[in-house]
């Protein structure tokens, strides 16, 4: 029996041949994509060595979780999976909203169950209009290159785990089109119609404005920005790499600070420096959360060639979010992580 439409399209996206020798954790919510990526892998799994699994996690936050719950775990019997089902106490963090307390709390729980199970891939089900949806959302939030990439394909979530995308390039309207075919039902959440969040505020209300009285394409146009940006990133990442490789000097102990050699960075863009302390923080794991563009913009200026005395702009010292510590010293940047 050939394989529906959809599951080719999953096929395509990620080939069998890469995951059927490992163990892969299916992130169900009971929600239509999620229900459709499982029920389709299921059906084109060919032998191999490797299990599928369920993944769910239970936030507490609507009247209808236990309801889901329930169905993730019928669905998954029905199909002959195991199902581990987590659940946690969402508690937004300083300067955190709900939506990225729940993502976080749920992140933590896909990345303990795979490890317990021993997964290489937990699979989630966004698809091309969550990704349209995304970049839009950092369009209006402002952002850079890097941010209108959207959503990676893939990406770690610990040394032996990665997150997996396969259905960024897939319609939502295939998935409801393959869920009717099969018949199957899923579960429909009721907060994504609350429009006091402002994705479900773009979905439902500027991207049809922009679809009907701009550009019936505007979807695709916003995933061709994405790739553009994606292989834009690409080129300005290798370039930052070289640069990180010959002016900076990472810290040999918890205690030493970052050394940037400011002389090297004469003649480089702006956008590069900034970018390349983007990668400072990324390889010494300091939290991004509240650096915004204005934080490295000024670490551009602190880092920028003098030729001369340091002015004291340029020579005070600044903590940044996360309590990043920033001293100009010569023609040295100086950055130290305190407690």
């Amino acid at each position: 029996m050939p394989f529906h439409s959809f599951e080719q399209a999953l096929a395509r996206g990620w080939p069998p041949a890469d995951w059927r020798d490992v163990h892969v954790l299916v992130a169900v919510s009971g929600g239509p994509d999620s229900v459709s990526l499982l029920r389709a892998m299921c059906a084109i799994r060919a032998r191999g060595t490797g299990r599928l699994f369920v993944g769910h996690f239970q936030h507490g936050l609507r009247p209808e979780a236990d309801r889901d719950e329930e169905f993730v775990r019928r669905l998954a019997a029905g199909l002959g999976l195991e199902c581990d089902v987590g659940r946690g106490l969402v508690r937004p963090g300083r300067g955190e909203g709900i939506e990225a307390a729940a993502r976080r709390a749920r992140y933590g729980f896909f990345r303990q169950s795979a490890q317990r199970i021993g997964a290489r891939f937990v699979a989630l089900a966004h698809t091309a209009d969550d990704q349209a949806e995304t970049i839009l959302l950092r369009v209006l939030r402002g952002t850079g290159v890097a941010g209108l990439r959207g959503m990676p394909r893939i990406r770690k979530l610990s040394e032996a785990v990665s997150v997996i995308r396969p259905l960024l390039s897939v319609r939502r309207a295939a998935v409801r089109g393959y869920l009717a075919d099969l018949g199957q039902p899923f579960c429909e959440d009721a907060t994504n119609l609350d429009t006091t969040f402002m994705r479900n505020r773009l979905r439902a209300e500027l991207l049809p404005l922009i679809t009907s009285r701009f550009n019936p394409q505007a979807v695709d146009a916003l995933l061709r920005l994405g790739r553009s940006a994606a292989a834009a990133q690409h080129v300005i990442d290798a370039l930052v790499d070289d640069l990180f490789e010959r002016a900076v000097r990472p810290a040999a102990a918890d205690a030493a600070p970052v050394e940037v050699d400011c002389r090297l960075l004469s003649g480089e863009s702006r956008h590069l420096v900034r970018e390349l302390f983007v990668r400072i923080w990324q390889d010494q794991r300091w939290p991004l959360r509240g650096m915004a563009y204005r934080h490295f913009d000024l670490l551009a200026d602190m880092a920028r060639p003098t030729g001369g005395a340091v002015d004291k702009a340029a020579a005070a010292k600044r903590v940044f979010p996360g309590n990043v510590a920033a001293r100009r010293d010569g023609n040295s940047l100086r950055l130290k992580r305190g407690p």
